[in-house]
C-alpha cells in the first residue's frame, strides 16, 4: 500500500527570524518529499502575509494574542482570545489531518504546541537564539526533536544544526562570485569592501558612524556598501567607493562583494555570515534581554568575528579599529577561515529530513 503523503504544518512568523528559516526548511521539504502537504501558521499582521504566498505555500493566519506582561484589560480579555486561537488551530490540525507540527517561535507557536498535544500530534521545534524564547520554552518540553542555531540553549535535548537559510547564501562561493558582484554594484574589484548594514530595518548609530568615517575608509583605499534600511539614507551621501543603499533582496551578493562586514548580531545574521565565511564587526543591539551579544559570543571566541558595545561604535572606533582590519588580508583572511569552520551550511537540508522523518512515523 502506498504510504499517505506527509502532512506538515510550519508554525512561525512576524520577523525575518522566524520566517525566513521556516521557508528555507519548506524549501528542502518540498525537494525531498515532493508529494508532502505544507500548511504555514502565521498571523494577519507579520512578514509571512507576503512572503509565504509568494513561495508558493498556503498560509493559514490566526489572531496574534500577545502573553500580558503586566495586570490590566489584555490581560484579562487574554483567556478568551487565546481559547479562541487554540479552538482554531485544533480544527486545522484535525480537518487537514496534520502529522507533525515543526515550530520557529513566536505568537503562532503556543497555539500550535498546545493544540499538537491535546491531538497527540508530534512537534519538531527550531530555536534560532542562544537564549530561547517563551514560545518554545513551552513546546520543547513534549516535542520529539529541539534542534538550535547555536550550542549552549537551556532547551532539553537540544541539538545544534545550525540556522536554516535559502541555499543562495548557505552555498554561496564568495570568491568565485565577488568580482562580478562588486562591479555590480559600481565599486572597484581591486579595492576591499566594507559591508555596512544594520538589518532591514536599518541601524541608527551604525548608519551615522558610517558616513562620517567613509571619508576616511574611501581616502585610504577602501570601499564601503552602505546598506542603511527602507528610508534611512537621508544625509548620506555617495561618492567613489561609497554606495549607499536602503535595501538589498539578495544578501548573497552583499556578502560575496564584501571582505569584511559590520552588522548587528542577530541570530540569522551571525549564521549567515559563517555560512559564507565572511568575517565581521559584530555590533549587537543594545535592547532586549541581550539574546544579540549571547548569539555572538561563541563566534568571536572561535575567531571569525570581533565585538563591539553599542555604546563604543561611533566614526572614531571605525577609523582606528575597523579600517586596519578591513586594510589587513591576513588577519581577515584567519578570520574567515575561523567564521567558515564555525559556521554550518546543510541545517535547512537537516531539518527538512527531521520535520519529514517524523511526520512518517506518526
Amino acid at each position: 500500500m502506498t504510504p499517505t503523503p506527509p502532512r506538515i504544518l510550519l508554525a512561525g512568523g512576524g520577523s525575518a527570524g522566524h520566517v525566513s528559516p521556516l521557508l528555507a526548511t519548506a524549501a528542502q521539504i518540498r525537494r525531498r518529499s515532493p508529494e508532502s502537504e505544507i500548511i504555514v501558521l502565521g498571523t494577519a499582521q507579520g512578514l509571512e502575509t507576503d512572503l509565504v504566498p509568494a513561495a508558493g505555500l498556503e498560509l493559514v493566519t490566526i489572531e496574534k494574542v500577545p502573553f500580558p506582561r503586566r495586570p490590566n484589560g489584555a490581560a484579562l480579555r487574554f483567556p478568551g482570545r487565546f481559547a479562541g486561537t487554540l479552538k482554531a488551530v485544533r480544527t486545522l490540525l484535525r480537518e487537514r489531518r496534520i502529522d507533525v507540527v515543526a515550530g520557529y517561535g513566536g505568537y503562532v507557536c503556543p497555539p500550535a504546541y498546545l493544540a499538537a498535544a491535546a491531538q497527540r500530534l508530534p512537534v519538531v521545534i527550531h530555536e534560532a537564539n542562544r537564549r530561547p524564547g517563551l514560545a518554545n520554552r513551552l513546546g520543547a518540553r513534549r516535542a520529539a526533536a529541539v534542534l538550535t542555531a547555536f550550542e549552549g540553549s537551556t532547551l532539553p535535548g537540544a541539538r545544534r544544526i545550525g540556522m536554516p537559510m535559502r541555499e543562495g547564501i548557505a552555498h554561496l562561493d564568495r570568491a568565485a562570485r565577488r568580482t562580478e558582484a562588486v562591479a555590480g554594484y559600481g565599486l572597484d574589484p581591486s579595492r576591499p569592501v566594507l559591508l555596512a548594514t544594520g538589518g532591514s530595518l536599518g541601524a541608527q548609530r551604525l548608519n551615522a558612524a558610517v558616513g562620517e568615517a567613509a571619508e576616511a575608509f574611501t581616502a585610504s583605499g577602501a570601499q564601503i556598501l552602505h546598506v542603511t534600511g527602507r528610508g534611512k539614507a537621508d544625509g548620506l551621501a555617495e561618492r567613489d567607493g561609497y554606495r549607499v543603499l536602503e535595501y538589498v533582496s539578495a544578501m548573497e551578493d552583499a556578502y560575496a562583494a564584501s571582505d569584511l562586514a559590520l552588522t548587528r548580531s542577530g541570530a540569522g545574521t551571525v549564521s549567515e555570515l559563517t555560512a559564507v565565511g565572511l568575517p565581521a564587526v559584530l555590533v549587537p543591539l543594545p535592547i532586549g534581554n541581550g539574546e544579540q551579544a549571547l548569539n555572538g559570543e561563541e563566534v568571536v571566541a572561535a575567531g571569525g568575528a570581533l565585538m563591539v558595545p553599542d555604546a563604543e561604535l561611533d566614526a572614531q572606533h571605525l577609523r582606528s579599529e575597523v579600517l586596519p582590519l578591513l586594510l589587513d588580508d591576513q588577519r581577515r583572511g584567519a578570520m574567515a577561515e575561523a567564521a567558515r569552520a564555525f559556521g554550518i551550511t546543510d541545517a535547512a537540508e537537516v531539518m527538512a529530513d527531521v520535520v519529514i522523518g517524523v511526520a512518517r512515523r506518526a
